[in-house]
């Protein structure tokens, strides 16, 4: 089984339509999957789009009334596919946006890299697309220099990037290692950098797939530079990888 896993807040204009293109995607794929999204205090609609698919699509939706944030409405998610998973070792979490800023087509490389025998696959953008808004841009710039010593001795280029394949039993052993406490605790990129290095010690092989192209978002970003650098800067002590590596 394959579980989709998207953390949605106020995604009304798009989570319909990404919903939709992944059931394309994963029809011509040909694998089982559940679709699995945590609606996260959504104000905008969002519940009543998701509900017109719940009975045409295997979509499973959750709702938290107070907003949570996209870790902690993350972490739900792998919490809940984690719970599940009948073959924690043979199936598959998804993790991507609700925003449709990824294109689900994705979803094939990741998963079929791990059916190759890795633990974990990260999702590499295509160079030759661009890589988001200047500010977008000029704050992966800035991230490079704070975290120069961290992302030096990252597995995979991208660490900051979200859309990812994890094996289930690498999840799991990740959250029994835990004393109690939240797997996450960082926003946006700090949160998918700290997940990643959670994740690695359990991990016997990460390796990467190449994304074609994005998705096809039709609302404004609401990333924030300063937001992001500091969420960075106070995971970049918790995550850390052999520099060698």
């Amino acid at each position: 089984m394959i579980y989709i896993c998207i953390p949605a807040h106020n995604e009304a204009r798009t989570v319909g339509v990404l919903i939709w293109k992944i059931r394309k995607v994963m029809a011509d794929f040909g694998r089982d999957y559940q679709i699995r999204v945590l609606d996260d205090a959504s104000t905008d609609g969002t519940d009543a789009v998701l509900a017109r698919y719940r009975g045409v699509l295997p979509l499973r939706v959750r709702r938290s009334e107070a907003r949570l944030g996209y870790s902690a409405a993350l972490e739900a998610l792998l919490r809940d596919a984690v719970a599940e998973a009948p073959y924690p070792k043979r199936d598959v979490v998804i993790t991507l946006q609700g925003d449709f800023s990824e294109n689900p087509e994705g979803i094939v490389p990741l998963v079929k890299t791990l059916e190759g025998g890795a633990d974990v696959v990260a999702g590499v953008r295509d160079p030759a697309h661009p890589q988001g808004t200047r500010s977008v841009r000029l704050t992966r710039w800035a991230a490079g220099f704070l975290l120069r010593g961290v992302l030096r001795g990252a597995p995979v280029s991208d660490p900051l990037l979200g859309f990812r394949a994890y094996r289930v039993i690498v999840l799991k052993k990740a959250l029994r290692g835990l004393d109690q406490g939240p797997l996450l605790t960082a926003e946006g990129w700090g949160a998918n950098l700290e997940l990643l290095g959670v994740v690695t010690p359990h991990a016997r092989r990460i390796e990467e797939a190449e994304l074609s192209g994005t998705g096809h978002r039709v609302r404004e970003s609401r990333f924030s530079s300063l937001s992001t650098l500091q969420d960075l800067f106070r995971v970049r002590g918790k995550v850390r990888w052999d520099a060698s590596a």
